[in-house]
């Protein structure tokens, strides 16, 4: 008898799986797209005026049209600037783009108050969006030290006065100027700037003309602040 032979079949091979692409490596490489992006336009926003920003475009498809007018610094009361400074980031030419004191006594105080600089302020309102968010702050402590590296000081404070919102659909220190004392902003008075700055960081919710006894006091205060950082040398790094 012939004996029958059985032949096994051969197992199909296993198929190689391909090492997947981490999710992580795509986003880390869009980030840093982004940035260099980022980056690149602050070199360029360096002698250029910003031509808008993205909330100033998203304000402005909202409301059907804005109030924004570029002026350069020297156009600029100085009076203006120093109040700003005073209001928003008194130690401005102390620090490199991160006041540290007052980052560690927000984290302290349970990040219950602000601790954003006029540039991390300035980085936010021309290239980010508003409103708290992890991704926004990561982009936002990424492109400080560039826009640290790549502007003056003076350059940070007239691209701030620039892009600020004053009002509802009004933008910038010479729309803010018209619109609230029909003035410029090279004739603004102290009263009229520290006024001005009071309305940081709510400035839909402030009035500068009949302000509120909150308003008024705060402008007060804005008032002293600037002449103090003026005195003692703490607005010499953006003044002219």
């Amino acid at each position: 008898m012939v004996k029958k032979t059985t032949q096994r079949k051969a197992k199909p091979k296993a198929k190689e799986q391909k090492p997947r692409r981490r999710p992580f490596r795509a986003v880390a490489r869009a980030l840093l797209c982004l940035v260099a992006a980022m980056g690149l336009s602050a070199a360029i926003y360096s002698v250029i005026a910003p031509p808008t920003t993205p909330y100033v475009l998203s304000e402005g498809m909202r409301l059907g049209g804005i109030k924004r007018d570029w002026v350069d610094f020297d156009q600029i009361a100085p009076v203006a600037a120093r109040s700003v400074v005073a209001a928003e980031d008194a130690d401005f030419c102390a620090h490199w783009g991160f006041d540290m004191m007052q980052l560690r006594a927000a984290i302290a105080e349970g990040a219950d108050r602000g601790a954003s600089t006029l540039t991390q302020q300035t980085v936010k309102n021309v290239w980010l969006w508003q409103g708290r968010s992890w991704p926004r702050k990561a982009l936002e402590a990424l492109m400080t030290p560039i826009v640290e590296l790549f502007w003056s000081k003076q350059r940070i404070v007239e691209v701030y006065l620039n892009v600020a919102e004053f009002d509802e659909g009004v933008f910038g220190i010479e729309a803010a100027a018209e619109h609230h004392f029909g003035v410029s902003a090279k004739d603004l008075t102290a009263r009229q700037a520290s006024l001005l700055a009071a309305k940081l960081p709510n400035p839909k919710e402030r009035q500068a003309v009949n302000p509120s006894a909150f308003v008024d006091r705060r402008a007060r205060a804005i008032a002293d602040g600037a002449a103090t950082i003026r005195a003692d040398g703490r607005a010499a790094c953006f003044e002219s």
